[in-house]
């Protein structure tokens, strides 16, 4: 069930330090819209302007967007809140993950997405081998 999700917590980063150092994370993003915002625009629109300035910052962590789609229908699952986009972002490590999220720059400019989204999951996922 996708809920108030926006911000990871305290022990979901210690447990993110702990992914391997060496090896590319990809990041599994799922998101829901808010209907409106504080800003009285709709949340696609306020996670437009997140991900438009959000992209040179993914672009200088070496990181790099592999899919991204819209949900069309939910097969298996919570048909009545589901997601409206998913999308992968892969990164050299999370050492570049933790590096872009924590740059004061990338900082001012994160609020959009918080005022976006009614959930905000980000799942750190590990290629299988």
């Amino acid at each position: 069930m996708l809920s108030n999700q926006i911000s990871p917590t305290n022990a979901q980063l210690a447990q993110l330090q702990s992914y391997p150092k060496n090896i590319p994370l990809v990041m599994l993003n799922i998101l829901k819209f808010n209907a409106k915002t504080s800003t009285n625009e709709t949340g696609q629109e306020a996670y437009a302007r997140y991900f438009k300035n959000a992209s040179p910052f993914v672009e200088k962590s070496g990181a790099k967007l592999i899919w991204k789609g819209q949900v069309h229908s939910t097969v298996i699952g919570d048909s009545d809140n589901q997601p409206h986009v998913v999308f992968l972002v892969e990164y050299p490590t999370v050492n570049h993950f933790f590096a872009m999220v924590s740059n004061p720059e990338y900082q001012k400019i994160a609020g959009d997405r918080a005022i976006a989204l009614e959930y905000g999951g980000l799942i750190a996922c590990q290629n299988a081998q």
